[in-house]
């Protein structure tokens, strides 16, 4: 009799993904407590040293009931390129998968997904010359410059950037000189995706209205726990070549910080450019393949139950 052969499966990763106070965190933790996971860090401010609440990044407490990668390694003033972040989260991915637990991926910064999940293309050098340049006009002609300059080269990659990230609409705009070609067609050519893991993509699609009020309440948290003093240290200490202080939150706060506008208004506009933020995301997101939706917040009992389940399921199959 034939002996039957018996083909090993991959190991699953779980990815989790939503727009930013969706509640990842809580789902993850949920995940990575029942099934002997360990969370992989995909938000690419709280990979930042000492950039603390205006990240919302897990708490200490958070942090001690299950092992997480990729928090508060690069420094201040540093910057981490989406492939750079995408080999590095390689290498813990498969170390988590040495120890035979599961690796999951929670984060809301969708380039850097998807350059974990299924690389990125081979862009054109980078030009120290070019950059400066493109700097130096982004000072002089305000920050929306770098942005304008964009859409008149590849408009769909200006939607998928947002017009305060200096680094990232130099680096497509760079890429469009150099290479003579669109972003967006270089995205998808030339990948190199993640290999030996089963990808089950979890998504968080809670009510908007619903999204939106615990946005404003985040964002005013933020403010009460003294967003506005971190924020004040920070510039003290490191200027302007801190580069998270261009990001949500941040910004708001340097402006307040700098009499551009007084507190409340600072707060409001925190708030708006959370919304703002969080329906970017939901479009980028929603181009992602097989996400199963779940249809709720990450701490709400039965949007983990059915997580869960599913997770089990796959685990199985093992």
């Amino acid at each position: 009799m034939e002996r039957a052969l018996t083909v090993a499966r991959e190991p699953l990763l779980v990815v989790v993904l939503g727009p930013t106070g969706s509640g990842k965190t809580a789902l993850s933790l949920a995940i990575a407590e029942a099934c002997q996971g360990e969370i992989v860090n995909c938000d690419s401010v709280a990979m930042y040293r000492e950039f603390e609440i205006g990240t919302a990044k897990p708490s200490a407490a958070e942090r001690a009931r299950v092992p997480h990668h990729l928090l508060d390694f690069v420094e201040p003033t540093g910057y981490i390129t989406a492939g750079e972040y995408a080999r590095q989260a390689r290498q813990v991915i498969e170390q988590i998968r040495t120890r035979g637990h599961l690796p999951i991926v929670v984060g809301g910064t969708g380039l850097y997904l998807r350059a974990l999940l299924e690389g990125l293309f081979p862009g054109p050098q980078r030009s120290e010359e070019l950059r400066e340049r493109l700097r130096q006009r982004a000072e002089q002609k305000g920050p929306g410059y770098l942005h304008r300059v964009l859409r008149r080269l590849d408009p769909g990659a200006a939607t998928r950037i947002h017009a305060n990230d200096i680094p990232k609409l130099i680096r497509a705009i760079e890429v469009c000189l150099a290479s003579r070609q669109k972003l967006t067609e270089m995205w998808e050519r030339g990948r190199d995706p993640l290999q030996g893991f089963r990808i089950l993509r979890f998504g968080l699609n809670p009510e908007r209205n619903a999204l939106y009020e615990r946005l404003n309440h985040r964002a005013r948290h933020m403010f009460d726990a003294g967003l506005l003093e971190e924020a004040r240290g920070l510039m003290e200490k490191y200027g302007e070549a801190a580069r998270p202080l261009a990001s949500l939150g941040y910004t708001q706060a340097v402006q307040c910080i700098r009499g551009e506008i007084p507190h409340e208004a600072a707060l409001e506009a925190a708030q708006q450019a959370h919304r703002n933020y969080a329906k970017r995301q939901m479009t980028w997101f929603r181009r992602e393949p097989d996400v199963r939706w779940l249809p709720g917040f990450g701490d709400d009992p039965q949007v983990q139950s059915d997580a869960l389940k599913r997770v089990q399921e796959n685990l199985d199959l093992d």
